[in-house]
C-alpha cells in the first residue's frame, strides 16, 4: 500500500527515469516508439515561458506550445498565484445547484472582446465546444445538416470527428454523424450549393486551417457569412487554435471583419494548466436551447465551470492584457514571416511561408534539380510528407528547436510558439531554419543520411 505523497515534484524526480517504461506498459507504447525513432525522447524536466529543459539541462525553444495551449508560456507566475489562490480559498466549487461567480466573471470578460455575441457556454475542451455547437445549431434551427471544410480539424470525439476530413483519424471509427457535408476550403460556389437546400443548421470553419496553416482568400469568410445569412444557416468560427490573440487579433475572423453566430475557444484560454473551452453565441440561439425551466440543464458538462478552470481563463486574459501579448504576436509574427519568406528564393525545396501573427506555416515542395528530385521522390514513395522530418529532426537535435509537421502527410511545418517569444528567439529560429534548409540541399549529406534511416523505418513498418 502506498503512503500519501503530496509532493508531486519529488514523485516526478523519483520516477522520471521510468517514463518510457511506464508508458510502454500502461499507456501508448506506439507513441514512445515514435519519440525514440525521431530522437525526441530527451526527457524534458522543466518548462519556463517559451523554453523547455531536458534531462541534461539543455534549453529548447518550444514552437509547438502544447499544440497552441501555452500562449502565455509555461508556468507563468501570475497563473500559478491565481490557481493557488483558488485552492487556498475553500470556495464552494461545483455545487451544481448554485451559479458560479468565477464563471460569470469569465463570461463577462470574454464577451467584451466579442461584443456582437451575448452568451457563453463553458466546456472542458475544444472538442466539447464543437459538440456543443453542433447541438446548439441543430436545436436552434431545427435543421439536421452541418457543413465543414476539407482538410479542417475540429477534434476527435464523434461529432467533432464527423467534421474532420482526415482519413487517418476517421478510418476504423465510421460510420460517423449523419448529415455532415464537406466542401473545399475557399470555395464559395460549393458552399452555396450545399446551403441552398435550406437544410443546413451550421457552417463550421476554422478561419485559418490548423492542419497545414491554410489561409482563406480575402473573399471567403465574408462571402461565407453572407451566404449563411441568406440561407438561414448559422456561421460557426472554430477559433480553438486561432483565437486568444494567436494571429495578432483576439479572434482571427477580425482580420476579415466577420461576425460569426458562434465562436469556439479553448487551448490558450486554459493557460496550460486546467482545461477549459468556451462557446460564445448569440442570445437568440441560446434562448432556443435553454428555453424554459425544465430545459435549464438540457446541455452541460459536470466539470466545465469548475473554479480552477474559470480562474485559469480569467488569469490568462489578465496576463494577455497586461503584457500586451496580442500586439506582440502581431509584431513578432510579421518579423518572423518576413525573415523566413526572404529565404524562399535561395532554396528550391522551400516553397512558401504563410500565416498570421504567430501561426506560421513553412511549406516545402519538390525541387527542380535532378539530384534533389531523386532523393525527394524516394522519401515521398516511402511515406508522403516524410521530407519535413528531415527539417524538424535536425532543428530539434542540432538547434534545440521543438516543432513538427502541420498534419498527416503534409509538406508544411507549423510554428505555433508562445506569444511571449522575444526578438532574440526570432533570430534563433531564423538562423536554425537557414542552416537546416541549407543542409537539406546537400546531396549526399548528413540530412539525407537521416532520410535513408527514416525510409528504412517506414519500409519496415509497412512490411
Amino acid at each position: 500500500m502506498h503512503s500519501p505523497n503530496p509532493d508531486m515534484s519529488q514523485l516526478f524526480a523519483d520516477r522520471q527515469a521510468q517514463r518510457s517504461a511506464l508508458h510502454n506498459r500502461h499507456l501508448n507504447e506506439q507513441f514512445v516508439r515514435v519519440l525514440k525513432t525521431i530522437g525526441y525522447d530527451v526527457g524534458f524536466q522543466k518548462g519556463q515561458g517559451q523554453y523547455l529543459y531536458d534531462r541534461d539541462g539543455a534549453r529548447y525553444l518550444d514552437l509547438l506550445s502544447g499544440f497552441g495551449v501555452f500562449a502565455i508560456g509555461r508556468n507563468h507566475p501570475v497563473m500559478r498565484e491565481a490557481l493557488k489562490s483558488v485552492l487556498d480559498a475553500d470556495l464552494p466549487n461545483l455545487v451544481q445547484f448554485d451559479v458560479s461567480v468565477l464563471a460569470g466573471v469569465l463570461a463577462e470578460r470574454l464577451l467584451k472582446y466579442v461584443p456582437y455575441l451575448d452568451k457563453a457556454f463553458f466546456a472542458n475542451s475544444g472538442a466539447e465546444c464543437v459538440e456543443a455547437a453542433i447541438k446548439f445549431a441543430r436545436g436552434a434551427t431545427g435543421r439536421p445538416g452541418i457543413v465543414y471544410c476539407a482538410h479542417g480539424y475540429h477534434g476527435l470525439t464523434y461529432g467533432a470527428l464527423s467534421l474532420t476530413g482526415d482519413s487517418n483519424f476517421r478510418t476504423g471509427f465510421e460510420p460517423l454523424l449523419p448529415g455532415c457535408t464537406s466542401i473545399p476550403f475557399n470555395d464559395l460556389a460549393a458552399l452555396e450549393k450545399a446551403l441552398a437546400s435550406r437544410e443546413v443548421a451550421a457552417f463550421v470553419v476554422e478561419p485559418i486551417q490548423g492542419k497545414g496553416v491554410n489561409m482563406p482568400t480575402d473573399e471567403f469568410l465574408p462571402g461565407a457569412a453572407a451566404l449563411c445569412k441568406k440561407y438561414g444557416t448559422l456561421f460557426v468560427a472554430d477559433e480553438i487554435q486561432t483565437g486568444m490573440g494567436r494571429t495578432g487579433r483576439f479572434l482571427a475572423v477580425e482580420h476579415w471583419n466577420v461576425e460569426p453566430d458562434m465562436v469556439l475557444l479553448s487551448k490558450s484560454l486554459s493557460g496550460g494548466h486546467v482545461p477549459v473551452g468556451a462557446v460564445l453565441t448569440r442570445k437568440s440561439i441560446f434562448d432556443k436551447i435553454f428555453n424554459q425551466m425544465d430545459r435549464a440543464v438540457v446541455h452541460g458538462s459536470t466539470f466545465s465551470k469548475n473554479d480552477l478552470a474559470m480562474a485559469a481563463g480569467i488569469a490568462t486574459l489578465d496576463i494577455m492584457e497586461s503584457e500586451k501579448l496580442i500586439e506582440s504576436a502581431a509584431k513578432r509574427g510579421a518579423e518572423l514571416r518576413l525573415a523566413l519568406t526572404r529565404m524562399v528564393p535561395g532554396y528550391e525545396l522551400l516553397k512558401e511561408v504563410r500565416g498570421k501573427g504567430l501561426m506560421i506555416g513553412v511549406e516545402f515542395g519538390p525541387p527542380k534539380s535532378l539530384r534533389l528530385r531523386a532523393s525527394w521522390n524516394v522519401l515521398e514513395a516511402a511515406n508522403k510528407g516524410l521530407f519535413c522530418q528531415l527539417i524538424t529532426v535536425p532543428l530539434f537535435k542540432d538547434h534545440k528547436i521543438l516543432t513538427q509537421v502541420a498534419g498527416h502527410g503534409s509538406h508544411t511545418i507549423k510554428l505555433l510558439p508562445p506569444l511571449t517569444i522575444t526578438e532574440e528567439d526570432c533570430g534563433w529560429i531564423e538562423r536554425a531554419f537557414d542552416d537546416v534548409i541549407a543542409g537539406s540541399h546537400k546531396v549526399p549529406g548528413a540530412i539525407w543520411s537521416l532520410g535513408k534511416t527514416l525510409v528504412d523505418n517506414a519500409v519496415r513498418r509497412s512490411a
